[in-house]
């Protein structure tokens, strides 16, 4: 393990001269995190972003679109800095109840809280305490991101109630037999296969906040003023910029089907059973915790 980690640490390690703008462009300073410390944070961002080896203009812009101060503040409290600490309960707490609300409504307040319990450490089986700040690495704003793992916890805590319901009678009859009779397209599991690994990617593709709205306007099924008051922005942005997410992932996808050799039919059929495959929602696609 060892070893793998210091193969990503040379294959993104970036020169002094970057990596001292972008210490000082964090702040972390001003929560005594040392600017090894920070490095090491950003080299571990880079290398989930790049699992290959980055270039070095991908890993400049990379470097450039971090959210350095941010990821400085997470170090900062997952090494258990009291000023860090005091700052979050201040500035990004009642941000995180608000959206928990807006998510969950009256149960809100208790999602919040125990995201909050994680985000500090929870001791493991081994006694040592890890945070989920852990997994934030930059790409988006730590509150962007924060927001997206309660809608993930809110989703998971709704699909567990549901699978502890009991089935109705209905469940049980003609109709429920015949949901599971197989498909007889033989093209069905070809063509879905295509369009579950196009999604994937073009998903990943996808800016955190755009993931973050498509997941939960399909997901959540929230209205576009919901969403807006959850990222802070007017409906009318909300609707533009989901659009162009629909669109540009489109685009993606079908970029993607034809370079795996498909024809504009074949592609065509792709997305109609896309539609109507359960297996292929996109909210359950969107449902994947945030990387940060």
């Amino acid at each position: 393990m060892e070893v793998e980690a210091g193969q990503a640490q040379r294959r993104h390690s970036f020169d002094q001269a970057a990596s001292g703008r972008l210490y000082a462009r964090s702040g972390a300073e001003r929560w005594q995190v040392p600017a090894e410390r920070l490095r090491t944070a950003v080299e571990r961002s880079l290398d989930h972003r790049f699992p290959g080896a980055a270039t070095d203009a991908e890993a400049a812009v990379y470097l450039e679109s971090l959210h350095a101060d941010d990821l400085a503040l997470a170090c900062a409290c997952i090494d258990g800095h009291d000023d860090a600490g005091e700052h979050f309960i201040r500035e990004l707490r009642p941000q995180l109840y608000h959206a928990a609300r807006t998510i969950a409504g009256d149960d809100g307040r208790e999602l919040a809280d125990s995201l909050y319990g994680e985000l500090f450490g929870l001791p493991g089986k081994d006694g040592v305490r890890r945070s989920l700040l852990a997994h934030y690495h930059g790409r988006s704003r730590l509150i962007t991101w924060l927001r997206s793992v309660l809608v993930q916890r809110h989703i998971d805590r709704v699909r567990a109630t549901r699978r502890l319901e009991p089935l109705d009678d209905e469940g049980t009859g003609a109709s429920s037999q015949a949901a599971v009779v197989p498909d007889p397209d033989p093209e069905r599991d070809t063509l879905i296969g295509h369009a579950q690994r196009a999604l994937d990617a073009g998903i990943d593709a996808l800016e955190a906040k755009d993931r973050l709205r498509l997941r939960l306007y399909y997901g959540q099924d929230m209205t576009l003023a919901a969403i807006g008051r959850v990222l802070g922005e007017h409906e009318a942005t909300v609707s533009r910029k989901l659009d162009k997410a629909r669109r540009t992932l489109r685009s993606q996808v079908e970029r993607a089907l034809a370079a795996q050799g498909l024809a504009p039919a074949a592609i065509a059929r792709a997305f109609e059973l896309a539609a109507g495959a359960p297996d292929l929602q996109l909210d359950r696609l969107l449902a994947r915790s945030e990387d940060g």
